[in-house]
């Protein structure tokens, strides 16, 4: 049986500079209990990995407009212009990475792998600073792979074992970055008796999974 935890629980866990792979796509399938527990407590200089910001004031977004970040590795911002106006002043150092590239080195990095080889990018300012590799006479660029201190995902269900399910967008990031973190921590929107998901519908194993996060009394 996993640990249940407190959002509030939770965010002291995570210290000033901890690397983060924050789980959802444009806000949904993220742990927004979690996210406003960290904005609450106040920590600073994060480095968060994870497809988007979603949009001012919400999802990661909130730990943008808290100051919280120092780093981002991300696919897109395009919703977020809080975000955008951060990387253009230089208060957050911005790393755009086209998305499957990002889904790639994720998975690397939880696979065990030494990074990605693509040609996605080539040729942009994307690749700028990068390494290129030739192999038979055509060039790729080596994209590292990419782990985290924690892993903060949502999830749909999850039993007291922490075996998770997920719902629709909310896989798109989730799973891989339940295997590139030191410590996972999920928040899920149900917590169900270990059995009542079948499992050829576990998305991520509980043995990935280190702490749960409660149900709220308004739940």
């Amino acid at each position: 049986m996993k640990k249940g935890v407190t959002p509030e629980e939770a965010a002291a866990m995570i210290s000033d500079g901890a690397v983060l792979m924050i789980g959802g796509f444009m806000g949904v399938g993220s742990p927004h209990r979690t996210i406003a527990a960290l904005v609450e407590r106040g920590v600073r200089n994060l480095t968060i990995i994870a497809n988007d910001t979603a949009k001012a004031d919400y999802g990661i977004g909130k730990l943008i407009r808290a100051g919280a970040v120092a780093r981002l590795v991300a696919s897109h911002i395009g919703l977020n212009p809080e975000t955008q106006r951060a990387m253009i002043d230089g208060v957050i150092d911005v790393e755009l990475t086209p998305q499957g590239t990002l889904a790639e080195q994720i998975r690397a990095g939880g696979y065990g792998l030494g990074g990605v080889l693509t040609k996605t990018a080539l040729g942009t300012t994307a690749a700028e600073g990068k390494k290129i590799i030739d192999i038979d006479g055509e060039p790729w660029l080596y994209a590292p792979p990419l782990k985290a201190d924690f892993a903060l995902i949502a999830c749909d269900r999850c039993d007291h074992n922490g075996n998770v399910s997920y719902q629709l967008t909310a896989t798109n990031f989730n799973p891989v970055m339940a295997m590139a973190a030191q410590t996972v921590i999920c928040e899920p929107r149900e917590i169900v008796p270990v059995g009542v998901i079948p499992p050829d519908h576990v998305n991520t194993p509980g043995v990935l999974v280190n702490y749960i996060i409660r149900r709220g009394a308004h739940q």
